[in-house]
């Protein structure tokens, strides 16, 4: 896989979760309040893409080839972008 491929695919997985979860900040915001009650003190929606894009590099750490979870890190990355900057 190139890195074309890859963002091709991450945009298409992006678009796929956003029918299925709603829109990117909203769903960061979820789970952030989520994460919150969990740990007890605050989460933000932007820590949320950090952990999550950390658990792919963990993933990556054992099983570097896999595919999925590099493409997993750009849509991380693009949705990242977007709560950071309310995009």
């Amino acid at each position: 896989m190139d890195k074309l491929d890859a963002l091709d695919a991450a945009i298409h997985a992006v678009e796929a979760r956003g029918e299925n979860y709603g829109s990117v900040r909203e769903n960061h915001e979820r789970i952030a309040a989520l994460w919150s009650v969990v740990f007890d003190q605050r989460v933000t929606p932007e820590q949320v893409v950090l952990a999550m894009t950390c658990l792919k590099v963990a993933r990556l750490m054992e099983t570097p080839s896999h595919e999925d979870s590099w493409v997993d890190i750009c849509g991380y990355g693009a949705c990242g972008a977007e709560v950071a900057t309310d995009g």
